[in-house]
């Protein structure tokens, strides 16, 4: 890891960070389990939490402090938290002209900056994240609706990881190719031929990065990264419920950039109010050539279709699904499935929504189970877990938009169909004021047209449907076709027969969808761990990239080359 440095603070953060960013090179490459972010709250010290916490609240019912951001004079924001108290904090507001113009004028000397340099601010960027990882899960969980244990590993450590995923992966797949190289042609009785050759990394151009509601960490950080480590300047365009996460994010690494001797501006923030339409001007703007969007699918969508100037990275909507053929450990897989459905009010966009479970029933350590058997042990797991509103509301955090709570009001009323476990309200200990829903469990009938047409589409939130189907191959069937059809994030399933779980592995490869095969224990079929697992595949409708592959950073630069005869 060479590097040509000039500015001292450069050339100290290189060797400060260097063993962190080979061991990240080193853990993408082994796949097990690593990371340089504690994931315990009290790792942080004893005060940290009460320290992040009054951070987060000198923060409220004031302007956010960008020095030096362009501005014209207005305030945008509005942000609610989920838990009912208004934040109160007005951001800075620029057109996009402005912000174009700002981060065009800071991009030539990134760009200029080799590899290692641009990682090793990156992840200085992280570092002090890092260190205020309390501060920035409350302002996660006042943005998002996440229980503070969730916002905080999630919004914190695990969006970090991602981030340094994304900074490893682009160094790696930036100094693939040597700097320069010798070429020798032999010639037989001639002089051989001799040249020397350079290859030199240029990035792409501006990056645009829309955030999302629900994470804009931990779905913000690896686009976020993975474009600012290739050399390309950041606009992140925040989601007008979630703007402080990301503004946050955007002041460390201002701050650090500046330090390092490099333009403020090549991070910038825009911040706009509810219903604004500004990320639909940016996106196609020639200036923007990297697109990262967290979101639904009919933005995504759009994006793809009229972004043609952009390499554009989506994550959208899609319908996961999970096929109960069989088990060894039939308390374990409901407590497992119980615990999925309920984690952040299933407001994952890796979440179970359908479970295919055979009309004839399953088999398992405690005998057979029919269909009826399975759904109404099922609904008390639910019950069981969620019994104590206090412990619920752990769990659950609170319902992030309107949206999400009219889903959960048309189960309740029974829109969807029959109830197996209803939705009920939950009194936040400490948040008088907090939308909290448990889950809704309903039964359909995949032979039935109308069942089919509300369980082949998208129910985001605390809404499962569990599908009644003829048999576990039907299942396989169903599974294969709603991915391909709908798109999903994640796909699991329960079986004790090899070869049902053979032909579960092909419609997975066949669908492009990851598996997860008999999770009972600590391990969710909607969490990933950075470094080991990916998040998405780009093979299916749910997203065309994944969280991280060579892929996801390789084409946010080119390699040109300049050869000379030697």
């Amino acid at each position: 890891m060479s590097a040509a440095v000039t500015h001292p603070l450069v050339a100290e953060l290189v060797e400060r960070h260097r063993a962190t960013l080979a061991a990240a090179v080193d853990a993408a490459a082994e796949r097990d389990y690593w990371s340089p972010y504690p994931e315990f709250p009290k790792a942080y010290g004893e005060s940290a939490a009460a320290d992040g916490r009054a951070a987060f609240e000198a923060l409220l019912n004031r302007p956010f402090e960008l020095p030096g951001h362009p501005t014209d004079g207005d305030l945008v924001g509005g942000e609610v938290s989920p838990y009912g108290v208004e934040l109160g904090i007005g951001y800075p507001h620029a057109g996009p002209d402005a912000l174009i113009a700002a981060l065009s004028a800071a991009r030539p000397a990134w760009a200029a900056a080799d590899p290692i340099t641009r990682a090793a601010v990156c992840l200085e960027i992280l570092a002090r994240i890092n260190a205020r990882s309390h501060e920035f899960a409350n302002a996660v969980m006042h943005t998002t609706g996440q229980a503070y244990a969730m916002a905080f590993q999630a919004g914190g450590p695990h969006a970090q990881d991602r981030g340094l995923e994304a900074v490893a992966y682009a160094y790696a797949e930036q100094t693939r190719l040597p700097r320069s190289a010798g070429w020798t042609k032999p010639q037989g009785k001639r002089d051989p031929l001799v040249m020397t050759k350079e290859f030199t990394v240029v990035p792409r151009g501006l990056a645009l990065l829309i955030g999302c509601n629900t994470f804009p960490t931990w779905n913000g950080f690896p686009g976020l990264f993975a474009s600012l480590a290739t050399g390309n300047p950041v606009l992140v365009k925040p989601h007008p419920r979630a703007v402080l996460p990301l503004a946050l994010t955007v002041r460390t690494a201002r701050e650090v950039l500046a330090e390092a001797g490099f333009p403020a501006d090549l991070v910038c923030l825009a911040a706009e109010h509810e219903g604004g339409t500004v990320a639909r001007t940016l996106a196609v703007r020639p200036e923007i050539r990297l697109i990262d969007y967290t979101g639904s699918t009919a933005f995504g969508d759009w994006l793809e279709e009229h972004a043609k100037q952009a390499e554009v990275y989506t994550e959208k909507a899609g319908v996961n699904t999970v096929v109960v053929d069989s088990t060894a450990d039939y308390k374990g897989m409901l407590n497992n499935l119980a615990f999925s459905l309920s984690l952040y009010s299933g407001q994952m966009c890796t979440t179970p929504q359908n479970l295919l479970i055979p009309r004839t029933g399953i088999d398992t350590d405690q005998g057979a189970k029919s269909y009826d058997d399975v759904v109404r042990d099922l609904a008390a797991a639910l019950e069981g877990l969620l019994s104590d509103d206090a412990r619920a509301a752990a769990v659950l955090g609170a319902v992030v938009n309107p949206g999400v709570l009219q889903r959960s009001a048309a189960a309740a009323g029974g829109e969807y169909g029959e109830l197996a476990l209803a939705p009920r309200a939950v009194e936040h200990p400490e948040f008088p004021g907090a939308t909290v829903r448990t889950p809704a469990l309903v039964k359909l009938d995949a032979d039935k047209p109308d069942d089919r047409a509300v369980f082949r589409a998208e129910c985001f939130g605390p809404v499962s449907f569990a599908v009644a189907v003829e048999n576990t191959a039907a299942a396989v069937e169903l599974l294969r076709d709603t991915v391909r059809v709908q798109g999903a994030m994640t796909a699991s399933a329960y079986t004790t027969s090899a070869e049902v779980e053979a032909a579960l592995v092909g419609a997975a490869l066949d669908a492009g969808v990851s598996l997860s095969l008999n999770l009972t224990g600590g391990v969710y079929a909607n969490q990933t761990a950075a470094f080991s697992d990916l998040h998405g595949t780009g093979a299916n409708p749910a997203a065309n990239s994944a969280y991280c592959d060579g892929a996801f950073v390789a084409n946010r630069f080119r390699t040109v080359e300049i050869r000379r005869h030697g």
